[in-house]
């Protein structure tokens, strides 16, 4: 008997510039505001996001990031920011982008894309951010989620089975288990 694999919501991409991606696509039953505090809010963060981040909300802005069991405190950098429409922002090597569009006075699209440092992270960071959003899911159904780092709960280690079946560029070395 062969377990089901999950269904995966990140699409692989290369970029017009050339670089490597992986992007989702989410809508939620939530003006844009509040998906957009969502998206920067250091306490709507906590809940989703792989770390605390604590956003200082401008252009060449600090973000400070911590909490994360499996990485090392950080800080990243602010790119681009055009309230409550996009963020984007240096993390490691990679930017992240929040794109945010109001369907209407209720609804939002939200799609982040991880732009990749390197092409081999691809599995291993699309898993993970299916792990965060589907937390952040969890938290627009007003649900409540044991958050990205569930431990033996989350079932991150299938999901990237399921990244690296479809074929997904994959080969970093995943942090806590490498």
């Amino acid at each position: 008997m062969s377990a089901e694999r999950p269904a995966l919501t990140g699409t692989y991409l290369t970029l017009d510039d050339g670089r490597p991606a992986v992007r989702f696509s989410r809508t939620y039953d939530h003006p844009v505001d509040r998906v957009w505090q969502f998206v920067t809010d250091p306490e709507e963060l906590a809940g989703w996001f792989p770390s605390r981040a604590e956003i200082e909300l401008s252009p060449g802005g600090t973000i400070r990031f911590s909490g994360d069991p499996n990485m090392p405190d950080s800080t990243g950098r602010v790119l681009a920011v055009d309230p409550p429409r996009h963020l984007s922002f240096a993390w490691g090597g990679d930017e992240l982008h929040f794109d945010l569009e109001a369907l209407d006075e209720k609804r939002t699209h939200l799609t982040l894309t991880d732009v990749l440092a390197a092409e081999d992270t691809a599995a291993r960071n699309g898993a993970g951010w299916e792990v965060c959003l589907a937390a952040l899911d969890a938290k627009a159904r007003g649900e409540h989620s044991p958050g990205p780092h569930a431990g033996g709960v989350a079932p991150w280690r299938e999901v990237y089975g399921a990244y690296l079946a479809a074929g997904v560029p994959s080969g970093a070395p995943v942090p806590g288990i490498d």
